[in-house]
């Protein structure tokens, strides 16, 4: 049973009724399978809950509290289910491209429509049964994220090397028919969805508008670590600027005919293309910001505001680590703090990712390995800052399990992970620092994937 309690909250109205280790059955006479069933049924003002005490009694609990507020109960399994695993053969997928020896959790791949509703994960839906299907329309479960990638059926057959593959824009239109919201991502690859596919693929989900909200379009992932996986080219910076180019004018057209743009290309495809981003208006309500879409942007627009508000820095000398593809801007945006304050110390070091291949330049795929070996008998000053995507939250440890602390001592400083956030990152350099986080007790190894 996966629906065991393992504690309850000192704020819960259920602190004296109920106990770690009893097992949550049903709400409302309806029974209790995961965490949807869960938050759907608990939603509301009035709950009648069943439970199993760990000995096994049967009783049952009257509950009044404010509609939507949360029963205070965690449970030994986050989903109070097993995690689905994808079903699909993606030749695009970034896990099939992990070196071998790595944490067990990093090879599993999740398709799980549970993680896209809670977590933001995107999913292909070819792991939906029909009657998880119908479940999704009935609990309403609104936004899901969807890893479209084509809207041609034969097309995305190859791609997801699956024939339930084909499948996807009936799956879509049932949910928009349901008032379903949908966020969906285009995984492109030079020579096989890009150019004509592309153009077909946005036209398809255009004419599910208002339920698809937004698309991003973001260049295939690849590492250095493709022995045996089907052949695939990357981006070169003609085909990126066609590319932004075919999505800007799609983007123009939808937003004098629809009011939104409702397509954006991720900020690599820009870099890639040699292109500068777009102003901040362009991103309207910043929806994709998990693919990479206009975060550059936005971190910018933040730090420029909080640099308008700071008080002078403190004083001490500071360095920033950080990927190739936010190196530029990061490197920019120290200029324009020293710009105010001319005797702030700091410098950006841009980290190579030679774990997975050069052509990988995003921060959160950095690992402990890459910072420690580039940046050992660097001149560091007295703090190092590092973006906290770089870092599994709960283990504090990076994607080759070096841990934070053991970073820190390799290099003789303290460690400093700085939320992606424009103000947090102003308040580092002039020495308003976040807290160095500590693993969390009980932290589970399994960190749910997005890169489907």
């Amino acid at each position: 049973m996966n629906n065991i309690i393992k504690s309850v909250g000192e704020t819960s109205p259920l602190r004296r009724c109920v106990r770690p280790g009893d097992a949550l059955v049903a709400v409302n006479g309806k029974r209790i399978l995961d965490v949807l069933d869960y938050k759907y049924y608990a939603y509301e003002p009035r709950l009648l809950l069943q439970f199993y005490t760990a000995g096994g009694k049967h009783h049952l609990v009257f509950v009044r509290k404010p509609e939507g507020s949360d029963l205070g109960l965690e449970f030994e399994s986050y989903l109070m289910d097993r995690p689905r695993s994808c079903a699909n053969g993606c030749v695009f997928c970034f896990i099939d491209q992990n070196p071998p020896g790595m944490r067990e959790s990093i090879y599993f791949k999740d398709d799980d429509a549970r993680l896209s509703f809670l977590m933001g994960c995107y999913i292909t839906l070819t792991n939906l049964s029909r009657r998880e299907i119908q479940r999704v329309i009935d609990l309403h479960v609104s936004p899901i994220n969807i890893s479209v990638h084509t809207t041609d059926p034969e097309l995305r057959r190859k791609l997801l090397r699956n024939p339930r593959a084909e499948e996807v824009m009936e799956v879509m239109r049932r949910f928009a028919e349901a008032g379903i919201r949908m966020n969906c991502q285009i995984v492109c690859c030079p020579g096989l969805n890009d150019g004509a596919a592309l153009l077909r693929t946005l036209k398809e989900l255009r004419g599910l508008f208002p339920a698809v909200t937004s698309i991003s379009v973001v260049p295939v992932g690849l590492t250095a670590h493709r022995e045996g996986l089907c052949p695939l080219s990357p981006f070169t910076p003609e085909g990126a600027e066609e590319t932004v180019a075919a999505v800007e004018r799609f983007g123009e057209t939808c937003l004098s005919e629809i009011g939104t743009r409702l397509a954006w290309c991720s900020d690599e495809l820009y870099q890639r293309a040699g292109l500068p981003l777009p102003p901040e208006g362009f991103y309207e309500d910043y929806t994709q910001l998990e693919n990479g879409v206009g975060m550059l942007r936005l971190l910018e627009t933040e730090f420029t505001a909080a640099l308008g508000r700071s008080a002078p820095p403190d004083g001490a000398a500071f360095s920033i680590a950080t990927g190739a593809a936010a190196a530029p801007l990061l490197s920019g945006l120290l200029e324009r703090a020293r710009e105010k304050y001319p005797a702030l110390n700091g410098r950006v070091y841009t980290i190579i990712n030679r774990f997975y291949g050069e052509s990988v330049t995003v921060s959160g795929l950095l690992t402990g390995t890459d910072l420690i070996s580039q940046l050992r008998g660097q001149e560091l000053g007295e703090r190092l800052l590092i973006s906290a995507d770089m870092l599994r939250r709960e283990e504090v440890d990076f994607l080759d399990s070096v841990t934070l602390a053991e970073a820190a001592a390799a290099l003789g400083i303290p460690i400093y992970p700085v939320p992606c956030d424009g103000g947090r990152l102003c308040d580092a350099m002039l020495g308003i620092l976040p807290p160095i986080p500590a693993p969390q007790e009980g932290a589970e190894a399994t960190k749910y994937n997005k890169y489907v």
